[in-house]
C-alpha cells in the first residue's frame, strides 16, 4: 500500500516524481497516485451513471475534473467528503464515460442524466468538471441552483496567457490540449459547450470560482469571471497565491484547499441576499 504524504511539501514531491505520460490506462493509475492509497467509496447508480456517494442529506452534484480522461469518485473522495460534511448535505459525484473509450458528448450526457434525476440542486465542478457543471446550467438552468467552479476549464479560444506558463505542478498547455483532441476530437473552440466563456452568461446562477495563483488556468478563471460579472451575474471569485492546479482536492495535506472547500460549503449553504431562498 501506498503511504500518504505527510504534508505539502511531500505532496509536490510525489507530483514531481509521477510521469503523466503513456496509454490511458496508465494515465489513469499515475493520476490515482496522486491521492494514494485511494478510500473504499459507497456508490449507487443514477440514472444508469454509477455514482460515488458523500454524506447524507439533500443533494450536491459534483462533476470532477481529469480532462475527460482521469479522475473517479475515489480521487475526489476527500474533497467530496469534506464538502459533504462540512454542509451536512449527500455530494454525489458521477463516474462519467472517460475518453477516448467514450467520446463528447458521453460526458455532459451522462451528468445532465444525473442532474435530471436529482432535480434542482447546487452543482460543482473542478478543472474540466467546472467546464461539465456550466453545460449543466446551459442545458438545464432550471436545475441549478449555484455553482462552485474550482479552477474551471472556460475557454479555448486563445484569449488565456497563463496557459503558456509553466509555473502549474498540475497541469500544462501541451497536456491540456491532449486531453481535448483526445475527448472532443476536431473540436471548435467557439462552441459553447467547449468555451463556456463565449456563451451568453445572463442568467447565470450565483457563482463562486475558485483558483490559484500558479496555474496554467488562471485565466479561463478571470476571464469567465469578468464575463459573467458584465452579464449581471452575481460571482464570487477567490485566487489563493501560488499553489498548483486542484489543490482543493487535498485538503488533509494544503491549508489553502481546506479554506478552498469551506468557502465553498458555506456558500452551497447561505443564501444570498440577491436570489430567492432555496430549498
Amino acid at each position: 500500500m501506498t503511504d500518504r504524504p505527510k504534508d505539502k511539501a511531500a505532496l509536490a514531491q510525489r507530483i514531481r516524481d509521477t510521469e503523466m505520460d503513456g496509454a490511458p490506462d496508465q494515465m489513469r493509475a499515475a493520476f490515482s497516485h496522486l491521492f494514494a492509497p485511494l478510500p473504499d467509496v459507497l456508490t449507487e447508480t443514477i440514472a444508469g451513471v454509477p455514482c460515488g456517494m458523500f454524506g447524507e442529506g439533500p443533494p450536491i452534484l459534483w462533476l470532477h475534473g481529469g480532462g475527460l480522461v482521469l479522475g473517479s469518485p475515489e480521487t475526489h473522495a476527500l474533497a467530496a467528503g469534506y464538502v459533504a460534511q462540512a454542509t451536512g448535505r449527500q455530494v454525489i459525484v458521477p463516474d462519467y464515460p472517460k475518453a477516448p473509450e467514450h467520446k463528447w458528448p458521453a460526458q455532459p450526457d451522462a451528468a445532465q442524466a444525473v442532474l435530471e434525476a436529482l432535480g434542482c440542486v447546487p452543482v460543482v465542478g473542478d478543472s474540466v468538471g467546472g467546464q461539465l457543471a456550466l453545460i449543466m446550467w446551459m442545458r438545464r438552468p432550471d436545475l441549478v441552483q449555484r455553482l462552485v467552479l474550482m479552477s474551471p476549464n472556460t475557454d479555448r479560444t486563445g484569449l488565456s496567457e497563463t496557459r503558456k506558463r509553466d509555473a502549474d505542478l498540475m497541469n500544462d498547455h501541451e497536456g491540456d490540449e491532449s486531453f481535448a483532441r483526445m475527448a472532443l476530437g476536431d473540436y471548435d473552440p467557439t462552441d459553447p459547450e467547449v468555451s463556456p466563456a463565449t456563451a451568453d452568461l445572463t442568467g447565470l446562477p450565483p457563482t463562486m470560482i475558485l483558483a490559484c495563483g500558479a496555474e496554467i488556468l488562471l485565466d479561463d478563471s478571470l476571464i469567465f469571471a469578468r464575463r459573467a460579472a458584465l452579464a449581471g451575474a452575481e460571482v464570487d471569485l477567490r485566487v489563493w497565491p501560488g499553489l498548483w492546479h486542484l489543490f482543493p482536492l487535498w485538503p488533509d495535506l494544503i491549508p489553502e484547499g481546506r479554506a478552498a472547500l469551506d468557502a465553498a460549503a458555506h456558500y452551497i449553504t447561505e443564501v444570498s441576499p440577491s436570489s430567492p431562498a432555496r430549498a
